[in-house]
């Protein structure tokens, strides 16, 4: 039973491994590391810090897909974030979201 839940624990991180390096790929893709990086402050918080402040927020990617495409500031100081409409698909947007929430 124990060697029945390891291999169950590796195959579900393995499955779950592309959508998490998808998320990364198209953050690069979409420009975002310009102003975010995973583990410090650049223009904007680092995504370390983004997924601390969500932490066990049920709607998290929810509100962070909707800020994303909005822009605005606020959250993380005065800095403004353009609106990201248009420079990924709805499923990039949700799989990078994931990402960040996975940091």
């Amino acid at each position: 039973m124990k060697k029945v839940l390891i291999v169950a624990g590796i195959a579900a991180c393995c499955l779950s491994t592309p959508a998490l390096a998808d998320g990364a790929a198209n953050a690069k893709k979409a420009g975002c590391m310009s102003c975010h990086a995973v583990d410090k402050k650049v223009v904007g918080p680092s995504y370390k810090d983004v997924a601390a402040k969500y932490k066990g927020d049920a709607g998290a990617a929810d509100k962070l897909i909707a800020k994303t495409l909005a822009g605005g500031s606020g959250s993380f100081g005065p800095m403004p974030m353009p609106a990201q409409k248009g420079k990924m698909s709805d499923a990039e947007l949700k799989e990078t979201i994931t990402w960040v929430l996975a940091q």
